[in-house]
């Protein structure tokens, strides 16, 4: 890794820890503010215009999202002395809307699937995973409303499941799979921080195998899938048991986490959104079922170009993948 990345990788994990160990809303929007500027020169590539593009996007919405953000947090600490108290909540909702923009939750999700299209497998990866922590915490210590956090879970597992059809592009498949796991994440907030931080964990272990693998074998679109998984059985393998799990399909690793939320919200009473919950998680499981299928079946043809996969990164994914599975019967213990 070049010097001037190192720099910046160290910056934004510096601005995400001080949001996330900060008492104010200051030092919390300050750490926002450490981590976009930290982000965006990873973002940037001078050789492709679609990052830079994708930077522009995503620094334009950060610094909309900061900017209403900053107000609220202003207007919020003048409420006891010039503003009336009854103001206090049109402030927060300003402040949960701004960080569900910063996550990319919908209805606030427009930029996310065009900024993620533009970056490359590793960038992608960042703002699929770690760029979720901070806005998550903050959103954690807010006082948001109930309902308002249910609509929001609705309109996320909606909109990805609508807008997950017919998609040929893995980075937006990934992206519209983000959106639906954000719901899950918002409904695992009214539980406990450690059941968002188990789920949180396992969605970042599958995605990172899942791009890994896209990486090694540079696919960005369903028809080069074809080719990668008619070359190596060990790929396919991995390539299935990751897609699966992500769509929480039993007894993979991606199921356990969903279990403790469907869990919970049963033994409260919540079962409109939990059934929600549910059958847009089959759908989302129909769709990677779709790439699965497609891959498997639109193209028997053996690749014109080898594609060369180390064998060492490829036993490690399987490795994560397969024995996440024995890490399920640890998860009940925790609770």
């Amino acid at each position: 890794m070049k010097l001037h990345k190192l720099v910046f990788v160290s910056s934004m994990i510096l601005g995400t820890l001080i949001t996330a160990s900060s008492y104010s809303w200051f030092s919390m929007w300050m750490g926002l503010e450490i981590n976009l500027l930290s982000i965006i020169p990873l973002f940037s590539d001078s050789k492709n215009m679609l990052s830079s593009e994708a930077a522009l996007k995503y620094f334009i919405t950060q610094a909309m999202a900061s900017l209403v953000l900053l107000m609220a947090v202003i207007m919020l600490l003048l409420t006891e002395e010039f503003i009336h108290p009854q103001m206090n909540f049109a402030f927060m909702m300003m402040m949960n809307t701004a960080l569900l923009t910063k996550v990319g939750a919908a209805p606030f999700h427009f930029w996310f699937p065009e900024v993620i299209e533009g970056l490359s497998w590793m960038n992608a990866l960042i703002l699929l995973t770690w760029q979720k922590i901070a806005p998550m915490m903050m959103i954690m210590v807010n006082k948001i409303n109930t309902q308002f956090l249910i609509s929001i879970i609705f309109t996320c597992l909606v909109a990805s499941t609508l807008s997950g059809f017919n998609q040929i592009s893995l980075r937006k498949i990934l992206a519209f799979s983000s959106i639906n796991h954000i719901a899950w994440m918002l409904a695992t907030m009214m539980i406990s921080l450690s059941t968002w931080t188990v789920y949180f964990l396992v969605y970042s272990l599958i995605n990172a195998n899942i791009v890994i693998l896209f990486l090694m074998t540079k696919s960005f679109y369903l028809n080069q899938i074809s080719n990668m998984l008619n070359q190596n059985k060990m790929v396919k393998l991995s390539f299935m048991i990751n897609f699966l799990s992500l769509g929480g399909l039993p007894p993979f690793i991606g199921f356990m986490p969903k279990w403790l939320v469907i869990n919970w919200m049963t033994n409260q009473g919540m079962i409109l959104i939990t059934v929600t919950l549910i059958v847009t998680t089959l759908v989302m499981l129909y769709i990677y079922m779709r790439v699965l299928m497609s891959s498997m079946v639109l193209s028997t043809e053996e690749p014109k170009i080898s594609i060369n996969v180390s064998s060492s990164t490829l036993s490690m994914t399987n490795f994560l993948s397969i024995s996440s599975l024995a890490f399920c019967t640890l998860i009940p213990s925790f609770y």
